[in-house]
């Protein structure tokens, strides 16, 4: 187990690799057991092992993380090299200030009338496991040969944030 700087240095690299993407993908499980995937903003928040977003407290994605708590979010920069999957169990929050604090301009095109737009929930991801890959030398065409041959770039981490242990691979 790693002690607290090692934790906030895990953090700081995290909030480094995903703090400039303004959206996310967030993959839920359906109904009938499917993973489901769609684009979301992230709310303006600093990463601190939790990514927070906005979303209608009626949208399908609120009752398949009431039934499946375990979700994953992605993030890619594919200009600098940048990928980040982040797993782990969310949940929705209902609290008009919260969503008023976390508020940024970018969500505004998600939902024209801003933090008062009726129904608003948050969802808030706990984050238990990390993986990214960073500043791969041999560009996107290397990070997707390597995907498909086991072979992984040396400045790739896995961060079971549970333990807050790293795991190289």
């Amino acid at each position: 187990m790693t002690n607290k700087p090692e934790r906030q240095q895990v953090i700081d690299t995290l909030r480094g690799l995903i703090d400039n993407i303004r959206h996310a993908m967030l993959v839920t499980t359906d109904s009938e057991g499917q993973l489901r995937s769609r684009p979301m903003c992230t709310a303006g928040h600093k990463f601190d092992g939790d990514i927070w977003f906005v979303t209608c407290a009626d949208d399908p994605k609120v009752g398949e993380i009431a039934a499946h708590p375990q979700v994953n979010v992605c993030y890619g920069s594919p200009t600098h090299d940048d990928f980040v999957s982040l797993s782990g169990s969310a949940e929705i929050v209902k609290d008009r200030k919260k969503i008023e604090a976390l508020w940024n301009d970018h969500l505004n095109d998600w939902f024209p009338d801003g933090f008062e737009t009726p129904n608003l929930a948050l969802i808030r991801v706990d984050v238990h496991e990390a993986e990214y890959w960073k500043h791969h030398s041999r560009g996107m065409k290397g990070m997707v040969r390597s995907l498909f041959t086991k072979r992984i770039a040396e400045d790739h981490e896995r961060i079971t944030w549970e333990e807050h242990a790293a795991i190289s691979t």
